[in-house]
């Protein structure tokens, strides 16, 4: 039956999710157990996606991501795959009417990794983390809203700025391996080889005012999404602390994490707060 594969597609991408990402994975299991699986499914997309260019060294990544972007229409168009993972997410894409410019706009981003090693303007900066996080913030919109269009057009904005505070705090967050392993610098106008505080100091300022205006759209979610993505904002906004109070020579030299018991802890406190009705 194709509902049961539909069913095997759909736990395929949640294991994906918990296999890749454990903070994400925590954040989608406080949303509501009705769009989980939709999360669950654009996560496994642009993962997979992400993993073509960024780890599959040794392999045509060229070939792999067209071939990937070619399956996805096709199983637009037929209504299956037999890849799990582009299976989950064209039934995602049709049931939440998730738009045809927002999946072009990050394979584009994607592929822009294979041949691009640094963005030395503003624009050329912003239309990537466009493509490579803003975007995805508004495929989850799409479904936290479930088709209100009215809804999705107020919390956009929003939502675009969530995507890019978490994008620059992962490209904080990965300096090292993105400069050493991947051979990129995201940021416009940073050497990397003489990155320095005020460099750092600067970029913060920048994610700050991200989440600033992100948190107005998180309050006004619905209930269902609310829980879930606040819990992943008080994350990232841990994560980007623990940056700033990091030396800027320590960035660039080792990867900063979250543990997992300081991240109980954040859980709970977001539990606390929402429950008190303070977000």
């Amino acid at each position: 039956m194709k509902s049961l594969f539909d069913t095997v597609s759909f736990k395929c991408s949640k294991l994906v999710t918990q296999s890749y990402s454990t903070s994400f994975s925590l954040a989608v299991k406080m949303l509501s157990p009705g769009i989980r699986d939709a999360i669950y499914s654009i996560y496994g997309f642009v993962r997979f996606a992400d993993e073509i260019v960024d780890s599959f060294n040794g392999f045509e990544k060229e070939n792999l991501i067209s071939d990937f972007e070619k399956e996805y229409y096709k199983a637009m168009q037929t209504g299956i795959s037999l890849n799990p993972i582009l299976n989950s997410f064209q039934h995602t894409v049709k049931q939440y009417n998730i738009t045809d410019d927002l999946i072009q706009a990050f394979l584009k981003s994607m592929k822009l990794d294979l041949i691009k090693s640094s963005y030395p303007t503003q624009t050329e900066y912003e239309e990537y983390i466009y493509g490579s996080a803003d975007v995805v913030g508004l495929m989850c919109l799409k479904v936290f809203v479930k088709g209100n269009e009215h809804k999705y057009e107020q919390l956009k904005n929003e939502a675009t700025r969530l995507g890019s505070a978490f994008q620059k705090v992962n490209f904080l967050r990965d300096l090292k391996e993105d400069n050493l392993v991947l051979n990129r610098n995201y940021f416009p106008g940073v050497d990397l080889n003489s990155f320095d505080e005020e460099a750092k100091i600067t970029i913060i300022a920048e994610i700050e005012e991200d989440f600033r205006i992100a948190y107005q759209g998180i309050i006004k979610l619905p209930i269902e999404a609310k829980f879930g993505v606040y819990t992943a904002y008080i994350y990232y906004r841990k994560l980007l602390q623990k940056l700033k109070n990091t030396p800027y020579y320590e960035i660039g030299n080792s990867r900063i994490r979250v543990s997992n018991y300081t991240k109980a802890g954040l859980l709970a406190q977001s539990f606390v707060t929402y429950k008190l009705k303070l977000v």
